[in-house]
This record gives C-alpha cells, structure tokens and sequence, in this order.
C-alpha cells in the first residue's frame, strides 16, 4: 500500500467498523525527535497568529514525539505527551475552523457520511506520518482525535523487547496474542515481530487491518496489506480468503467475536502463523477471554483446540519512569507442555503458577516485570505497586528486598 503522497482531499478514506490498537511507542524507545524532547511538557506556541492548518498541528505532534492529537469545536486543541494531556496556546476551535480540518482529510462525500452517521474511523497519510482517525459527536459539537502511526517501525533490539518474542516470531505456524489495555504499545510490539520475520525470513505475510497502521515494505518476505472497507468488505471475508492465498504469516489485528477466532485458529492448525490483538491485561485473562467467547457446550472442544494451536500471549502494559519518559512491563505465557496440559484440563490457576517459576522458557509475570524495573532504579515502588494486577503480592516482594 503507498499511500504517503495521498493529497489533502483524499476520496480513498473509508468507513470503518471499529479501531485497533494504538502503536504508542513505549517510552524505554528512543524518541522521535530527541532534541526537542525537553519541551514536550510545556504549552505549544501558534507559529503565527490565528488557527493553524490540521498539517501544521500534526507536523508539530510528529516533531516533538507526541501520540495523539485532540481537536473539537469549543476546545482549544491538544497533544497526548507520553499519557499526559498537553494543553496548547492556539484559539479555540470554532465551527468553521474545524470543517477546514476535516476538508484537509476527507473527501465531501465522507464529510457528509460523518454529519449522518456521528462516527467515522479511517487513516489518512500526511507526507511525513500516518494517521489513525476517529471523528465523534458531543455536546459542544463535532470532534476528533488523531493518533500517530510512526513511519519508521523499531526493531525488537530497539525496543528492547524479551528474546522471546524473537523466538515466536520464528516458529512457522500457531497463534500468538499480543494484549494489553488500548495505549499499551500492542501495534508498536506486532510490528516489530511482523519487521523481524520480513527481515530475516522467506514468507508471504498477509495483515488484515482496521485500519491499516504500520506499513511494512517487503524485504525477504513479501508483505501485503489489506483494509477492511477499501481491499475487502468484511473482515471475516478477508480472513477467510486468506486461508486461499498461500501466506505463511496473517495478522488479522483485533479479534472481536467468537467468529473471527475461530478463523484464527483454524489457520493456527493448518499451518499458519497468526498474530492478532486482544484488549486483556493478563497472560492468563486473556486465555480465560478467548474461551469465554465460546458457550458452555463447546468449552471442551475448545480448550483443546486452543491448546494445541496457541504458541504464547504477551501482555504489555506501560508505566512512567523516574526520567520522565515510560517503560514497557509485561506478563508472558509460553505454551509448553505442561500449560498445554492444564489448558486443555480449564486449570487456569496452575498456568499462573508455572509463569511464575518458567524464566527459563522467557514466561515472567506482571509483578516480575515490574519489579526488575524497580530494582533496576528505573520505577519507584508506589507506581509499580499502583499499576500492579496483584499490588499485595507486589509490595510484600519489594519490602523482602528493601
């Protein structure tokens, strides 16, 4: 897909369901812009008198390493600075500046589908970044919210992410879930697992998007991307298809409904390897999550379908460091043998355990992840214990430390 020289009043927008995951880059990556990282905290300055253009205000967002953009009539706009709402000195925004803004984006026809509908989910390409859009409705008027996609993807050694990663990245076929609450840097961590096997392997990848967020180019593999609502009409459709287009590798992002999983794992068994996103914040929530999309009759069929299929499930999660910026912590299951057994058996308990004592297979918990951090002197121990899904457990292993 090349859409990076797309033009202003772009008609090749689409209509779409619903957003993926943000690619926040997690704040232990280099900065996109260091040399302006120490102003990132105070208010933005209007270049010139007046309203700026939606270009301008995205170009300084890019700069200045911000994740989203917030505008809407009646405000005044704002950045999202590594989780922190950062207040401009623009003007409020009024009616007539915001419609300038959307025709910078959108075609007359989408405009119009917006006015109707009150929603719009779509992704545009400025010349130095992508952008994932969301249009609303509210009570002082239309909004939007912009979130960046970065066009240079980081490599897993740059985001410092577990050699395990690596590792499932290179297994030829099972399914691999990468989770987190929405701003936790799931589509930042996929694309990188997604670089590493375009870099270093022979295989065909096919993503599945809505909408499409970081735009791979092939390299040793070929990569292709499909968005729902421009290359496919549905998303079980495309993924469905997908199992006839010869890939080695799908990502189909966000899996929503027992449908799409299904899909999932029925190309996890024959032979794929498929990465997709679940908005879990635990390795063992979210295998919990998967079989809960299932009714009562079908649980057995489908914890030992999953069993077998499943290769591991990352859960990312991202906490302020004592720098300022933001760390990536995460919870991982491997699935060996013995997590294959109590999968299949609903002993969910005992997977948790085993993480806890598997390091050497890369598993590692929430509360180990985070309390490496705090040893290491990056995270004090009050907002690792706030974060934490066990703060007792947490505190009670910091104290014996102590």
């Amino acid at each position: 897909m090349t859409c990076h020289q797309r033009q202003r009043n772009d008609p090749g927008i689409r209509f779409l369901g619903s957003v993926v995951a943000q690619p926040v880059v997690p704040p232990s990556f280099p900065p996109r812009q260091a040399a302006v990282e120490t102003r990132h905290q105070q208010p933005v300055q209007a270049e010139t008198g007046g309203s700026p253009s939606l270009e301008q205000i995205v170009r300084i967002a890019n700069e200045m390493g911000h994740s989203d953009v917030h505008l809407g009539v009646g405000e005044v706009p704002r950045y999202r600075a590594r989780g922190e709402m950062l207040k401009t000195e623009w003007p409020t925004s009024d009616q007539a500046v915001f419609q300038g803004w959307l025709r910078e984006i959108l075609s007359p026809q989408q405009i119009d589908g917006f006015l109707r509908d009150k929603e719009f989910d779509g992704s545009h390409a400025f010349p130095f970044v992508r952008v994932r859009i969301n249009l609303m409705d509210s009570l002082r008027g239309p909004a939007m919210v912009l979130r960046l996609i970065p066009q240079t993807i980081l490599t897993m050694e740059e985001l410092n992410l577990p050699p395990v990663l690596q590792e499932l990245a290179a297994r030829p076929k099972g399914l691999v879930l990468v989770t987190g609450p929405t701003g936790s840097g799931k589509s930042t961590t996929l694309a990188a697992m997604i670089d590493w096997i375009n870099r270093h392997e022979t295989r065909h990848i096919l993503t599945i998007e809505d909408p499409v967020e970081f735009v791979h180019e092939s390299r040793q593999s070929l990569i292709r991307h499909r968005e729902v609502g421009q290359h496919t009409l549905k998303f079980h459709n495309a993924l469905r298809a997908a199992l006839r287009e010869d890939p080695d590798v799908i990502l189909v992002g966000e899996i929503r409904d027992q449908e799409t999983l299904s899909t999932a794992l029925e190309a996890a068994q024959t032979g794929h390897l498929v990465f997709g996103t679940l908005h879990t914040n635990s390795a063992v929530k979210t295998v919990e999550r998967v079989l809960g999309m299932y009714p009562p009759e079908e649980q057995e069929s489908v914890r030992r379908s999953l069993s077998e299929s499943l290769l591991g499930v990352v859960a990312q999660g991202l906490i302020r460091t004592n720098d300022g910026k933001r760390a990536a912590y995460h919870d991982i299951l491997v699935n060996t043998d013995a997590c294959k057994d109590y999968i299949q058996r609903g002993a969910l308990d005992e997977v948790e355990e085993i993480m806890e004592r598997s390091g050497f297979d890369g598993m590692v918990t929430t509360n180990q992840s985070l309390q490496r951090l705090v040893e290491a002197g990056r995270v004090e121990p009050d907002k690792a214990v706030a974060v934490s899904l066990r703060p007792n457990e947490l505190a009670q292993a910091l104290r014996g430390r102590s």
